[in-house]
Formats: structure tokens, C-alpha cells, sequence
């Protein structure tokens, strides 16, 4: 049985490990070696994008516990504190993927199949969990872990459309003679600015969930300090709802652009979609979301609340093209995950390994009860 010191020890060491996006073999490698020589895992490997998979029991049902081993950049050096635990990585979410491989670890192989995944690049562009979906491995409930906190779970995800837009005025003039050419700058922030109040103007609703938003994040232009700038680039970041989707929000940016662009000759507007993720909602009627519940039930002694997440997951990259039952759980505050003092509390951190416990549990009685009644 894994102890409370090991599980802590083991999460500090994770975090010693800077691991942001394509960066995280070293992890993956001490994952694996803890697996294969600690643990009792019976199958580990690492693909080939880098996601670490191991493998405990054997039949049905086959449950994944999935959680993502990359981290934003920035470090946090890591200290205990007052009971909580701080570093890069300690609530979004090395936490989860900790607690979720010892839990695994445990889980008796009589009762069915175990697959433990620490995927890459999920701050990123998802190349891991797209891989793992690439692989159609053959599972019958997935629980990814992202930070909802002990006595929660997350049963919904917005999606997210990413896009880059592109500005060329086909020419630039010197900086004391500005009206010699059109500034790309200031012409695409007047695309911005129609977008912003399109999306705020019919993606509104009763709550920041059912609502549309979008950011403008990123800006590059300009050649030289005394040259108006010829071309221009934002990045434009999207959030979904599931109430609707992301085509109909990317008809809503395109008519946006195409009206903007009409007005402004002599101004070239282009744009690429970088990332096109749907929202997703779980089944809350399913064997996993009981089963999880259950399980909070029997460590917490409390219900725990559903929650809908104003973020975008690998929930909702697998649910949409596996079609089986998913959920996201996982120890650690969402508030506190990239911030500069990001930390998870110990006690929850520990607590949230026999959640993992009950709630594999509680699946494979469920599932295997559900299948005796179907014969029945």
C-alpha cells in the first residue's frame, strides 16, 4: 500500500522536474522506471510523441486514467509549506497525474484492466491525447485529471477555437511621414475590436459557462522603430460553450471580417485556424460519473457538486471521438494553477489518491453488475 510520505515525496520530485510543453522525457522516464521497478505495472512503454503508458489486470472493463505531464513555462521553485505543496505543475496538474498512478498502482487486477497515461503537450497543441486517440486504444471509461478540486468533479468543457489573423497593407512609410501608408496595427485592432463586440453581442448568457469569450493574445508587427508597420498578426483565443459549436462561432468571426474588409480598401485580411476543439459536456447518468460520486461519498463524506469549466481539456478531445462515458477530477485549486505561487493542498492531494481508489472501485462493480443484468 502506498503511504502518504511516498505519494508526497513522489509528487515533489515530479515537480523538481521543469516539464512545459514537448519538454517532459524526464518525467516520462521517471514514470516509467517507477512503474516497471516500484509500482507493478505489468505493461509500460513510451510512444512516439512521448506519452508515457502502463498497463496493470487484465479484461473487463478497461478504465483510462489520463492526466498530462507538461506544464506552462515559468518556474515555481518547490517548498512545503503550511501544509500545502508549491511548484510549477502542483495544481494543473501534476497532482492529479500523481494521485491517478498510485491509485492505478493499486488498483487488484481480478477486477478488470487499468491503463495509466501521462500524455504530453496538453498546454499546447494536444499532440498527446491526439496521438493516444490516433492509437484507438481500447477502453471502456476514461477519467482524465485536471484540477476541480477534492470535492468536486468537472463534467463539462468548453471548447476552444484559436485563430491567427494575418494584416498586409501592402506597403509601409517612414514614421514621420505616417500618412504616407496605412499602419497594419491599427488596422487590425479594428477587426479586433468588431469581433469583441460581435462575440459579446450575441454570445452573452446567463452565466460566464453558457457564455462565448475571446481574448486577444498575442500581437506581432512591425520591421523597425521608425517604420509604420506593413504586416500584422494577433492570435485570437475562443471559448465555446456547449450550448452551440465551433463552426457556428467561426461563421460569426468570418461574416465579422468579411463585413470589417469591405470598407477598408487597400487592407488584406487573412486568417488560419490554429486549434478547433469542441465543447463537451459528460453523460451525468453514466457508471463512471456514479461511480465517482461514490467514491467522494465514501473518502469525503460529502456530495460532491458538478461542475462546468470556463476552460478547454483532453475531455474533450477523447469524449467526442470515443463516444464512451469520460470525467475530469483532480486535487488542486483551478485559481491557482500558473500563477506565480501555484500550490496544491497535501491532505487534498492525498485524499484525492483513494478517491482514484474507490472510484476504480466502484466502476468495475458497476459495470460488471450492469453486464449481469443485461444477460438476465
Amino acid at each position: 500500500m502506498v503511504s502518504p510520505s511516498y505519494a508526497v515525496e513522489l509528487l515533489r520530485k515530479a515537480l523538481e522536474l521543469y516539464t512545459p510543453s514537448r519538454s517532459e522525457a524526464a518525467l516520462a522516464n521517471m514514470i516509467k522506471d517507477r512503474c516497471v521497478n516500484e509500482l507493478g505495472f505489468e505493461q509500460v512503454n513510451i510512444d512516439n510523441v512521448g506519452n508515457v503508458i502502463a498497463t496493470k489486470g487484465a479484461g473487463d472493463p478497461c478504465i483510462l486514467l489520463c492526466g498530462h505531464m507538461d506544464t506552462v513555462p515559468g518556474q515555481v521553485p518547490v517548498r512545503i509549506e503550511d501544509g500545502y505543496i508549491y511548484g510549477r505543475g502542483a495544481s494543473d496538474a501534476k497532482s492529479p497525474l500523481i494521485a491517478m498512478l498510485l491509485a492505478a498502482s493499486e488498483f487488484p487486477k481480478q477486477r478488470g484492466t487499468v491503463i495509466f497515461a501521462g500524455v504530453v503537450d496538453e498546454e499546447g497543441n494536444a499532440t498527446g491525447i491526439k496521438q493516444l486517440v490516433k492509437s484507438k486504444i481500447g477502453v471502456h471509461y476514461a477519467v482524465f485529471g485536471e484540477p476541480s478540486g477534492v470535492d468536486n468533479i468537472t463534467v463539462a468543457y468548453k471548447g476552444r477555437l484559436a485563430l491567427r489573423l494575418t494584416c498586409d497593407v501592402g506597403e509601409s512609410a517612414h514614421a514621420s511621414a505616417p500618412w504616407l501608408s496605412r499602419n497594419s496595427i491599427e488596422e487590425i485592432y479594428d477587426f479586433w475590436k468588431e469581433i469583441k463586440s460581435e462575440i459579446g453581442r450575441v454570445g452573452t448568457a446567463e452565466n460566464n459557462a453558457k457564455s462565448i469569450s475571446c481574448s486577444l493574445t498575442e500581437i506581432t508587427g512591425g520591421s523597425s522603430h521608425n517604420v509604420t508597420p506593413q504586416r500584422c498578426k494577433v492570435t485570437i483565443d475562443v471559448r465555446v460553450p456547449t450550448i452551440t459549436t465551433c463552426d457556428n462561432v467561426l461563421r460569426i468571426i468570418d461574416d465579422v471580417i468579411t463585413r470589417v474588409a469591405a470598407k477598408k480598401k487597400g487592407v488584406k485580411v487573412t486568417y488560419r485556424i490554429e486549434d478547433k476543439t469542441e465543447p463537451f459536456e459528460a453523460d451525468h447518468a453514466s457508471p463512471l460519473v456514479r461511480a465517482l460520486l461514490l467514491a467522494v461519498l465514501d473518502v469525503r463524506s460529502k456530495r460532491p457538486l458538478l461542475l462546468r469549466k470556463t476552460g478547454t481539456g483532453d475531455m474533450n478531445v477523447l469524449g467526442h471521438s470515443f463516444k464512451i462515458p469520460v470525467i475530469t477530477y483532480g486535487p488542486g485549486d483551478a485559481h491557482a494553477s500558473h500563477t506565480a505561487d501555484e500550490h496544491v493542498n497535501i491532505d487534498e492531494y492525498v485524499a484525492s489518491i483513494e478517491v482514484y481508489k474507490r472510484a476504480l472501485f466502484h466502476l468495475s462493480r458497476l459495470h460488471h453488475l450492469k453486464k449481469k443484468e443485461k444477460k438476465e
